[in-house]
């Protein structure tokens, strides 16, 4: 597969720190938003270097996002009010709906993704994580960013047959397969019109249970389709009956969606590793060694492979999309060769540096679903520039390769628990404080 990533060279103003009041009243909710939006376009930054971003305020971090991303005061309303659904998006979202379980979102700086500037939001509960991530992208920053692309949004749905009797199916459905494509676009005008759709189908026999499986190939452009795939799926299946001697069993997409994959790498020179503690070199080796125990330990493997969807999940959360798609979708690609192996690669070049790079299955959207009604997913959207979902999954990907760098560095150096415990620590000191009682406090 030939990648040919999109480059974007945009400027626009540097942010302003100021209302820093009027930012704080609106996060706290004590302020209503005004409708009032700007015509700059908003997601486009000049930089995502934000020195000191995680010594500010909640308020002042909120007005500094709001600047460089260009949102509006209904947007930082959205982002500010750390629980904008309402009950009737909360009934539509959940069964037996009592309420929601917040999570803090946070920003990733220092991400430049194709020669482009970008801010990630991340919802998640530990310190560390974002944290990771915007050090990861700080280290990738120094060789040039990430260089990121991405496959056709091609997702996979799958219809099981069951033969009553020997037939040459062979025959049969490759004379009927253009009908049967057809049968699947049916009333898939908009789809269409949009240069997705059914594109090709195909089918493989599995003997050990008898089964006849029938694989459906459909370009779903900006959703990630599952709706879409397994309507299809069941429409296609409603003829297979009278063109075959079979039963119909199982009609739904896969999460392994290997023909939709995005891809990252990035070069780091081994200079951006040194400190007063360690050459850089050294730790390039150390890194090296440390993707090699993954690729032969299978313990080793999983927790690298977590790591690494610590900095992708935090992003699909944000912008609401199936994060559990996702986790099944990169776990069997890690196995795809019959042994469970490290999602990401890094290898020390021959002069010295580290190259580090990922791929793997990334069926995100953009439309439809919780990710259109969602009002923090719009606003996540939005800080990122309102990427398609190619884009998206491009960013996605980036950002949880530079999670496993940074990991994968302080493995490599100093160990994982000093940079984790001082971050974790204002949860211990918290923990601590409720656990007194209440006369003590005072």
């Amino acid at each position: 597969m030939n990648y040919k990533p999109e480059i974007v060279d945009e400027m626009m103003d540097t942010p302003d720190l100021n209302a820093q009041q009027d930012s704080s009243a609106v996060a706290a909710g004590k302020q209503k938003p005004s409708t009032q939006t700007g015509s700059t376009r908003s997601g486009d930054v000049e930089s995502s270097r934000l020195p000191g971003f995680y010594e500010l305020p909640v308020g002042e971090r909120l007005q500094t996002v709001a600047k460089v991303a260009h949102l509006s005061e209904s947007d930082k309303f959205s982002i500010g009010q750390f629980g904008s659904l309402n009950g009737e998006l909360t009934d539509v979202f959940i069964e037996n709906a009592v309420g929601t379980f917040s999570l803090p979102l946070g920003i990733a700086t220092n991400f430049l993704i194709n020669d482009e500037d970008v801010l990630v939001p991340m919802a998640v509960e530990e310190s560390s994580v974002l944290a990771a991530a915007s050090h990861g992208a700080k280290l990738a920053r120094v060789g040039g960013g990430f260089k990121t692309s991405a496959t056709p949004p091609v997702m996979t749905g799958q219809i099981q047959v069951f033969l009553k009797k020997e037939c040459l199916y062979d025959e049969i459905l490759t004379s009927r397969k253009d009908e049967l494509l057809s049968l699947a676009n049916r009333g898939q005008d908009g789809l269409l019109a949009r240069g997705g759709g059914a594109l090709d189908l195909d089918w493989h026999y599995i003997s050990q249970m008898d089964s006849l499986v029938l694989h459906l190939y459909i370009d779903t452009r900006d959703a990630m389709g599952a709706n879409i795939v397994n309507t299809m799926c069941e429409r296609v299946s409603t003829i297979l009956p009278e063109i075959l001697p079979c039963e119909l069993g199982l009609r739904i997409l896969s999460n392994l969606t290997d023909r939709r994959r995005a891809r990252a790498e990035c070069l780091i020179p081994a200079k951006a590793f040194n400190s007063p503690e360690f050459n850089g070199h050294d730790v390039v080796d150390r890194i090296e060694k440390a993707y090699l125990f993954g690729f032969y330990d299978r313990y080793r493997a999983a927790t690298n492979n977590k790591g690494i969807m610590n900095g992708i999940d935090p992003v699909l959360i944000a912008t609401g999309n199936d994060w559990r798609a996702a986790e099944a979708g990169a776990h069997a690609w890690a196995a795809r060769d019959g042994a469970y192996r490290p999602l990401a690669v890094w290898k020390k070049t021959l002069h010295g540096d580290l190259h580090g790079s990922l791929e793997l299955p990334m069926a995100v959207g953009v439309v439809g679903g919780v990710t259109k009604l969602h009002p923090t997913a719009q606003a996540s959207l939005k800080i990122m520039g309102n990427p398609d979902a190619s884009r998206l999954a491009q960013i996605v990907v980036a950002t949880g390769l530079a999670q496993n760098l940074s990991a994968l560095r302080a493995l490599a150096s100093e160990g994982i628990q000093r940079g984790h415990m001082g971050l974790h620590q204002k949860n211990l000191d918290l923990l601590h404080q409720r656990m007194q009682p209440t006369s003590s406090r005072n």
